[in-house]
């Protein structure tokens, strides 16, 4: 299937990430959110992104107008039916994601393919709120979209080759290195990254160090870019804590047990850098 309309389900950060990622690379895009301020916020995302690729000359003017145009931004669910892949990048809570499949299930054309961004949740579960099963699919992009050059695709068990194909030449066209996973929980990367940073919640906790000498220990001592503290952050608390209960679910292992201190962040309201305080402040 040639792919030149992409829909993105929710405009908050990796759907106006994946969004802006289409667009510059010539793909028209049609970004959906229930709520106007959120649509308005993610195309204001996109122009300031592209506006600081412009002051490092990565961009003319005239790309940027040219990406923003290909930028459909709507609370218009009958949009995404121009799309032969509608991309789900709702907040990381199953419910609302298999809600969200289910009524794009019903509105969408039978050929087109639906991917979601999920971080964690079974494919073959989410794929089974769907009467397409053989077209759908995971497509987990890594935060901030357009800089990460990763996406994972994760296949689910009815999930077709034709299907699979399509997805990953269009992870390339996006000038993307995808990654083929199996699908469990976590895939590959968020399986071996998630319960390093929930580690260093129960380090933090035992007051074995402060947040600040965790987070250097990891740049220094393992090359890390930015410290596990600080990514949590950056990612979102509940994100992360959505993640690892996933992991204690879906594995029945306590060893992928929340750790106390990064849940009761959370319900705290303590969310990272959306929220203005995390581990740290913003």
């Amino acid at each position: 299937m040639s792919i030149q309309t992409v829909g993105v389900v929710g405009a908050g950060t990796m759907g106006n990430g994946i969004a802006q990622a289409c667009a510059v690379r010539g793909i028209d895009v049609v970004m959906v959110d229930i709520q106007e301020a959120a649509v308005q916020r993610g195309l204001a995302t996109i122009g300031g992104s592209l506006d600081r690729l412009i002051k490092k000359d990565k961009m003319t003017a005239a790309e940027k107008d040219a990406a923003l145009a290909r930028v459909t931004g709507t609370t218009d669910y009958g949009a995404l039916k121009a799309a032969q892949l509608v991309i789900e990048a709702a907040t990381e809570s199953e419910p609302l994601k298999l809600k969200i499949l289910h009524q794009l299930d019903g509105l969408l054309d039978s050929a087109t393919i639906i991917a979601t961004n999920t971080s964690s949740i079974s494919i073959t579960k989410l794929a089974a709120a769907t009467q397409r099963a053989d077209r759908f699919i995971g497509m987990h992009f890594f935060n901030p979209v357009p800089m990460m050059a990763l996406v994972e695709i994760i296949r689910g068990l009815q999930t077709s080759d034709a299907t699979h194909e399509s997805v990953k030449a269009l992870a390339e066209r996006l000038g993307k290195s995808p990654i083929t996973v199996k699908n469990a929980p976590g895939f590959v990367v968020n399986r071996i990254l998630v319960p390093m940073i929930n580690e260093a919640f129960f380090v933090l906790a035992e007051g074995l160090a402060s947040a600040q000498d965790i987070d250097a220990g990891m740049k220094l001592g393992c090359n890390h870019p930015i410290g596990p503290l600080a990514l949590a952050d950056m990612i979102g608390l509940d994100t992360m804590l959505a993640v690892m209960n996933v992991f204690y679910e879906g594995f029945n292992d306590s060893k992928y047990r929340p750790a106390p201190l990064l849940k009761e962040m959370v319900a705290a309201g303590w969310l990272g850098r959306k929220s203005g305080r995390g581990v740290y402040t913003y």
